[in-house]
């Protein structure tokens, strides 16, 4: 079935008009990203305006919304404030993040249903009532679903989940946002965007043997780091694009969130043309044909690349060999050929416990093809899986083509548990049984994030980003010093023996199968269904708005707590175990920072009190400051916010009455979410600054009353022995955004 064919329809007879419009008024060549962005510029009026680079904020009209079912939960609840009858916009809900892997999906899924019911059905009747696309748990991971049924070349989507740019492999511009910014594009406002750079990557010769499209993006988060594509967009282009599958360009685009772009996207190509008619969607494949020029740079932007890119960086496929990224960061990257050495040079612990396949990023046909041909030689090579094996299809459609194909039989074989077409350990979302939870410990997979706590929620779990077929290989050998590429392991026999190269197809020769997809198609009207949450409920809960600003300087805040390196959103609010409240505000909001590091103790969750002289939990000071009338701050160090969209992590400050995060820099989605929340979200102008604040500082932020954009504010620090220094402190608000902070956050502005 194809979904939203009008909408379809209307977009490619418009298309290529607007993308020549574009390109006339601008009188030069075009890169495909900026094709998709001037044709979807909110005022067509403005097609032609050269917007500059990294500086100009921007307003667009994307043509769709996908929300999984963590974040869909706030994003819907501020939805419902917004008094509209419908989505203005096609959109779609996801019922992804909330199963617990734990037995398998037999036991796991009928569980995640009775424990998650209220959730679940509370999502479903909001999408009846405002006209969503619905889909079931053990539908699959959104991701997933939404590249088989909804992507399409030249499109334009925002998604609550910071993997959205997924979609990138079918040449489409998805981005992540938080929970407000979907709900601007729902009710048909113009949705803000500062106009990203643009970073090409030019891609030559052909991937072989043991590498994999992950290795594409893992060499290249080792290249560009967590935050090098900050307000960026990655295009590819070269000859080497056309021999990836769409699937394999949609796992290098996914994990471009891993290095803060804003989304990544892929020219259109037969690949992308036979994925789309293998997917029953043979009238989009031809409609994108007709205007294919219009899906790929132009050629004057591929034969001179240096003068359209902000940045280039060329990676041979031909040569590229499979890396293995991590510990604790997915841009700690390393080629195999060396992993064995770094290793043992850092100590980090050699047994490989676990192996874990799927996610968003990895659990196509295509990536299960390749890992379970390792697994058929496990059987034909007389060899015994050293460690246990770890199966998340991407969704209900993979998960039945694979099984007619045989190849969860393959996995199972070996031993494999195979678990709900789900996020599952990716997101925390992970029942590990295990002798000690605090243990050190090292696990493979093909997820994309790997940050301490993350899978399993043990800080000393040393967990290692690579490509499935590549994980499958270490969990056969139980060793993180194994090299499949030039080891061999020791069968039953006595024999050495060495695993051949992975094989598989990039789609099934028999086509695709599936018994229920898992779609709830949107009724009618929904006018008339009732939306009912029940007062006394420990996981939904109304939104009250955000007080706006009082007019006034915001002066002597107690520092709530000074965050010392990585902070992450899972950091700030996290998931596992919480994601059972991300839709009661004041609930999720006992989770606030307990995993950021106090600078001045080297302790999480620990923080001195003024009001009492002790110290306490972080949501337990901030709620005695916040009972008290007593606004607060954060100090941070570099990229504030990285890796998830969850808003959870702006709006549970702004619940507890933290009013400034002052930080050496932000993360992309996170700055905004903290925008739309009417947070202050300030960088110091001095970035030495960070080392002048003491424990017991109360902190003013000067200014307010003449904030205009560009203009710098002033922080007045006074330390205990009643001394003061006063900085610059900086923003990036430009004159809507500030519109959003005077009114308490970017709804109150919708609704005033």
């Amino acid at each position: 079935m194809v979904y939203d064919i009008d909408m379809l329809r209307k977009f490619y007879a418009l298309y290529p008009e607007r993308v020549e419009k574009a390109r006339k008024k601008l009188g030069r060549a075009m890169t495909l990203a900026e094709k998709i962005l001037y044709a979807h510029l909110y005022d067509e009026a403005n097609e032609g305006l050269e917007f500059r680079r990294g500086e100009d904020y921007v307003n667009f009209r994307p043509d769709r919304v996908a929300m999984q079912d963590a974040t869909a939960q706030m994003a819907l609840l501020q939805f419902m404030n917004a008094g509209k009858s419908a989505s203005a916009v096609p959109a779609t809900v996801h019922c992804d993040h909330l199963i617990q892997a734990y037995k398998g999906a037999g036991v796991d899924l009928p569980a995640a249903c009775e424990a998650n019911s209220e959730v679940y059905d509370f999502l479903k009747s909001v999408a009846a009532k405002y006209g969503l696309g619905f889909w079931r748990p053990g539908a699959g991971i959104i991701h997933q679903v939404v590249l088989e049924n909804y992507a399409f070349p030249g499109g334009m989507m925002v998604g609550t989940d910071s993997h959205t740019p997924n979609a990138g492999g079918l040449g489409m511009i998805a981005i992540g946002v938080g929970g407000a910014d979907a709900v601007d594009v729902m009710t048909g406002m113009e949705w803000e965007l500062k106009m990203p750079k643009l970073i090409g990557v030019k891609l030559t010769g052909r991937l072989s043997g043991w590498a994999a499209p992950k290795d594409v993006i893992l060499k290249l988060a080792g290249i560009l780091t967590v935050k090098g594509g900050t307000n960026a967009i990655i295009e590819y282009f070269g000859e080497g694009t056309a021999s990836l599958s769409a699937t394999g360009k949609a796992t290098i685009c996914n994990m471009g969130a891993e290095v803060g772009a804003t989304t990544s996207v892929f020219p259109f190509d037969e690949e992308m043309v036979r994925y789309l008619r293998a997917t029953g969607r043979d009238e989009i494949a031809s409609l994108a044909e007709a205007c294919a020029d219009c899906l790929r740079a132009d050629d004057a932007v591929v034969n001179r690349p240096e003068g359209y890119y902000d940045r280039l960086i060329e990676i041979d496929l031909s040569s590229l060999e499979p890396y293995i990224n991590g510990p604790f960061t997915p841009d700690a990257a390393c080629p195999i050929s060396e992993f064995a050495a770094k290793v043992k040079a850092n100590g980090y612990p050699q047994r490989m416990e676990v192996g874990l396949i799927g996610s968003c990023t990895n659990s196509s046909y295509q990536d299960l093809s390749r890992a379970a041909s390792l697994a058929r030689q496990v059987k034909s090579k007389g060899l015994k899986m050293a460690s246990p094996l770890i199966v998340n299809p991407g969704s209900e459609q993979v998960y039945c083509t694979a099984k007619r194909d045989g190849m969860i039989a393959d996995f199972e074989a070996v031993g494999g548990v195979i678990m709900t077409n789900a996020c599952g350990p990716c997101i925390g979302q992970w029942k590990r049984e295990t002798d000690d939870n605090t243990r050190a410990n090292s696990i493979v997979t093909s997820f994309n994030r790997n940050f301490a706590k993350r899978a399993d929620g043990n800080p000393n779990t040393h967990a290692f980003v690579a490509s499935p077929e590549l994980a499958m290989a270490l969990t056969i050998a139980g060793d993180l010093c194994f090299n499949p590429l030039t080891d061999t392991l020791v069968n039953e026999q006595g024999e050495a023996v060495k695993l051949d190269a992975p094989q598989g197809e990039t789609l099934p020769e028999r086509g695709f199968t599936v018994d229920d997809n898992g779609y709830v198609a949107p009724v009618t009207d929904g006018g008339d269904i009732e939306v009912t949450i029940r007062p006394d409920s420990a996981r939904l809960q109304k939104l009250q708005p955000f007080a706006p600003w009082d007019g006034k300087e915001l002066t002597d805040m107690p520092l709530l707590i000074k965050v010392q390196g990585k902070c992450t959103t899972d950091h700030i609010s996290m998931a596992g175990a919480w994601l059972r409240f991300r839709g009661h505000l004041e609930n999720i909001s006992d989770n606030m920072l307990m995993g950021a590091v106090n600078a001045f103790n080297g302790k999480t969750n620990c923080v001195w009190n003024r009001l009492t002289g002790g110290y306490e939990a972080v949501s337990a000071v901030a709620k005695q400051y916040k009972a008290a009338g007593i606004p607060s701050i954060v100090v941070a160090e570099e990229n504030y916010g990285e890796g998830s969209s969850r808003e959870h992590a702006a709006m549970e400050p702004r619940f507890l009455n933290v009013r400034v995060i002052l930080a050496k820099s932000f993360a992309r989605i996170h700055e905004t979410n903290l925008k739309k929340q009417g947070m202050l979200a300030l960088t110091f102008a001095n970035k030495a600054d960070y080392d002048k604040i003491q424990e017991h500082d109360r902190i003013s932020i000067l200014g307010l009353k003449d904030f205009a954009p560009g203009r710098p504010l002033y922080a007045v620090i006074t330390h205990d022995d009643g001394t003061t220094e006063t900085f610059e402190v900086l923003h990036t608000y430009n004159e809507m955004q500030i519109g959003w902070f005077k009114a308490g956050a970017a709804l109150n502005k919708v609704n005033s």
